[in-house]
């Protein structure tokens, strides 16, 4: 099932081993598994999407980083 969410704070996830990555803020939508969530976006033309372990994206919205909206 898949959840609207505004990115309000320093969201970040990581490709492979590499450096974190920003997510920029604006609307997301969200898919959840048992492990993890991704984030879909669109930035103008381009469209993104971004894996993120379920604890992360837990602890970006417990501090006010992802904002879900209902």
């Amino acid at each position: 099932m898949s959840q609207n969410a505004q990115i309000i704070g320093k969201v970040e996830y990581r490709e492979g081993d590499g450096q974190p990555m920003p997510i920029r803020p604006g609307p997301v939508e969200i898919e959840t598994t048992h492990n993890d969530a991704t984030l879909s976006w669109t930035d103008g033309p381009t469209h993104g999407a971004a894996a993120i372990p379920l604890s992360d994206f837990k602890r970006y919205v417990a501090e006010g980083a992802i904002r879900l909206l209902h």
